[in-house]
């Protein structure tokens, strides 16, 4: 039988059945994660494998390194999700990949990895976008979610604000015209010496530190829901190399509290201005920023003070893993939206 008819025999079989079992890989920059996740909301294993410590050494990650963790590391994560599942390849119903945006040497491996996996078994495979993974995740942490709802995707490389019309179905509202949030956080750290990943560092050392010693601009670009970071990222550089200059030592926390400060006023004020705006009741975080506890507890007291649903996915669900690969890929599977051998990496895949 043809392959592609006997995919789409088995897709169609899949639609109707009570517990469908997907098999997920994700490998887009520097964690290599897979995943089995059941029906797009019940996480049965999830196995991350970081290569943090390696890019650490250079500041940052190195994308042939990368790859080359990830050619080692796939058939590994693999092998330990089935296991942690209890399960083996017989009781999987399908396979899911990332494959874009992101690395293109990183996604190539996971790809290949899964269309190799895929044409072994004969089990359908399906691609996922990396940003609806991350929106997707929620679905995880909050299982009784259901679109429409208004999702703030706030990472190293995206800031979005996407209204979620149905699953897979999205309008962008908003997004960054410039750096986004993640790199913000990142340069900052940076530019006070702090070691990678920077983020998590600059958010840990602004617990101690006063949010109100710098005064920091919050930009406001045309778009009326868009962000942008690089003129704050600009102003804390100079703010920064200015105190040098004058002989004195940096207060670090201070200079942490205050661009985070900024950073978060900025997410919180598009996002609380386009909810209003949008008639939406429910907002959702996505991506590695919406880990930041201050941002966090900000949307918390605003949800408290305002009445709006707020979802959060859990910690560990923010930063890049297999389980939202898996979650996105089953809504895609329901719609019969099967890739095909031929699948390819794009490394600057939109979301829209």
């Amino acid at each position: 039988m043809n392959g592609q008819l006997d995919w789409d025999i088995k897709t169609e079989a899949l639609k109707s059945k009570p517990s469908v079992r997907i098999l997920a890989l994700e490998s887009s920059c520097d964690e290599t994660a897979a995943a089995v996740v059941e029906n797009g909301r019940r996480i049965v294993s999830n196995v991350i494998f970081s290569q943090v410590d390696v890019h650490a050494l250079y500041g940052g990650v190195v994308p042939e390194i990368a790859s080359r963790a990830h050619v080692d590391a796939c058939d590994r994560v693999i092998d330990r999700a089935l296991a942690q599942a209890g399960m083996s390849l017989s009781n999987v119903d399908a396979l899911a990949v990332t494959y874009g945006p992101g690395l293109v040497g990183a996604l190539l491996t996971g790809i290949s990895c899964m269309k190799g996996l895929s044409f072994a078994t004969g089990l359908p495979l399906i691609a996922v976008n990396h940003i609806e993974g991350h929106v997707s995740a929620n679905y995880l942490t909050t299982p009784t979610l259901t679109p429409p709802f208004l999702c703030l995707v706030a990472s190293g490389g995206h800031s979005h604000l996407v209204r979620v019309e149905d699953y897979g179905v999205y309008t962008l509202l908003g997004q960054t015209v410039d750096d986004a949030a993640g790199e913000a956080f990142d340069k900052g750290a940076r530019v006070l010496g702090l070691p990678y990943p920077g983020g998590p560092q600059l958010s840990k050392l602004a617990e101690t530190g006063d949010d109100t010693a710098f005064p920091l601009p919050r930009p406001h670009p045309e778009g009326k829901y868009d962000f942008s970071f690089s003129g704050l990222k600009t102003a804390f550089i100079n703010t920064c190399h200015k105190l040098i200059q004058q002989g004195q030592s940096l207060p670090r926390a201070d200079l942490a509290a205050s661009y985070q400060r900024a950073i978060v006023d900025s997410l919180c004020e598009k996002t609380l201005l386009a909810l209003r705006d949008s008639g939406l009741h429910t907002l959702c975080l996505a991506g590695g920023v919406s880990a930041n506890q201050l941002l966090r507890s900000r949307m918390r007291a605003l949800a408290e003070r305002d009445g709006f649903t707020l979802c959060l996915p859990d910690v560990g669900l923010c930063t890049d893993n297999a389980a939202m690969i898996g979650s996105a890929a089953y809504y895609r599977l329901l719609r019969g939206e099967v890739a095909a051998l031929t699948l390819n990496a794009v490394p600057s895949l939109p979301l829209l």
